[in-house]
């Protein structure tokens, strides 16, 4: 059962802020995440303005039943500096995580220093910092998509983003598979699927094959991620919140 985890952190990657006149702030979405059409866990992501920042946080916690076999309690953070034209969409300066999933327990952070490129990382429990040097548009694993949803995804092309995941720097390739039309309880949507070629070892861990369903417009709001596991599949499915992408 620990496959649900890996859907659980997925929440904090892709629910992320797109380009800031795409929609309005605060926002809030929420997620129900099942695993062979059982209720898992669930997940909400907030973008709020905290003064010049962008504060972006993702909290994902475990069902009742799983708990008592695998728990999981985690909060992300993601501080992001104010952008400059044309895209506005501005860089991370810190990163935070305290994850509890299991007998796993993580609680560190990551500092940014743009002028240097390099970063910054603490590990409370261990005690321990290092400095690492990071590229000119290096995102940490929450605030990724703040960049990658602004580009315009055109079906057949691939993209790529450098991502920080508090070990190592990983250049990730997205894929743009195809336009779809999905249902869910919400409705209906025209979406867009993507499918990420994951390396790192920080939220995504190798988990297997990632696909994602955004809506076909400029918000690119995931309203259903799969990640197939070594029997059946992990599915997290957008059930509700403060802002809502349009629909068919």
């Amino acid at each position: 059962m620990n496959k649900v985890n890996a859907i659980l952190a997925a929440l904090s990657f892709f629910c992320m802020v797109s380009h800031a006149a795409a929609f309005p702030i605060p926002e809030r979405l929420e997620f129900e995440l099942s695993y062979t059409g059982i209720t898992a866990g669930h997940a909400v992501q907030e973008v709020t303005q905290d003064g010049t920042d962008i504060h972006i946080v993702s909290t994902a916690k475990s069902a009742d039943w799983l708990r008592f076999f695998f728990p999981v309690d985690d909060r992300i953070e993601s501080f992001l500096t104010s952008g400059s034209p044309p895209l506005n969409i501005g860089s991370p300066r810190l990163y935070k995580e305290r994850k509890h999933e299991g007998r796993t327990i993580t609680d560190r952070e990551a500092r940014f220093d743009r002028q240097k490129f390099e970063v910054t990382t603490i590990d409370h429990r261990n005690k321990s910092e290092k400095k690492q040097a990071i590229t000119k548009r290096t995102y940490d694993t929450l605030s990724s998509f703040f960049y990658f949803r602004t580009v315009p995804l055109q079906v057949g092309t691939s993209y790529f983003i450098d991502i920080y995941d508090c070990k190592r720097l990983w250049n990730t390739e997205v894929k743009v598979l195809r336009r779809e039309e999905l249902v869910t309880p919400l409705g209906r949507f025209k979406t867009i699927v993507i499918h990420p070629l994951l390396k790192s070892e920080g939220i995504f861990a190798r988990t297997g094959d990632m696909f994602i369903w955004l809506t076909d417009d400029d918000r690119r709001i995931p309203v259903q991620m799969k990640s197939k596991v070594i029997v059946g599949s992990i599915t997290a499915t957008l059930t509700g919140g403060s802002y809502w992408p349009g629909r068919k």
